[in-house]
């Protein structure tokens, strides 16, 4: 649980229309009342248009002090609201830089909520 609740930036993985593979990494937030994963992206980026014709995705979330500890969860994102006013943003700025400032591509952004259906996790003995 610590992985999901500190701010550990994650790998955020997408697929292309390929099929292959494509990560990124990523600011989330854990919402443990609904057990969903948060995170914002533009309307003009290619995972926004990836998760559009592929729900599925990864994200991966190593502990920084120990790398080889590390949470990996799998799902679909199942919402994607317009996020006009950059909120998420915002919250994920104080979580992650503790401030907040105007978010620039506030007329694109949009949240990801994703409904995790497999956690795959690794603690080994250090």
């Amino acid at each position: 649980m610590d992985l999901l609740e500190r701010p550990i930036v994650a790998a955020f993985a997408t697929l292309r229309p390929s099929g292959a593979p494509q990560a990124h990494p990523m600011w989330f937030v854990w919402e443990p009342d609904e057990e969903v994963i948060r995170l914002t992206h533009t309307s003009e980026r290619h995972n926004y248009r990836y998760v559009q014709r592929d729900a599925r995705v990864a994200l991966l979330i190593i502990d920084p002090d120990f790398p080889y500890r590390y949470l990996q969860l799998r799902g679909s994102v199942i919402d994607i609201q317009k996020d006009p006013e950059g909120a998420l943003y915002q919250r994920l700025q104080l979580r992650y830089r503790g401030t907040s400032s105007e978010v620039a591509d506030r007329a694109v952004r949009v949240a990801l909520t994703i409904q995790p259906s497999t956690f795959v996790g690794r603690n080994p003995r250090r």
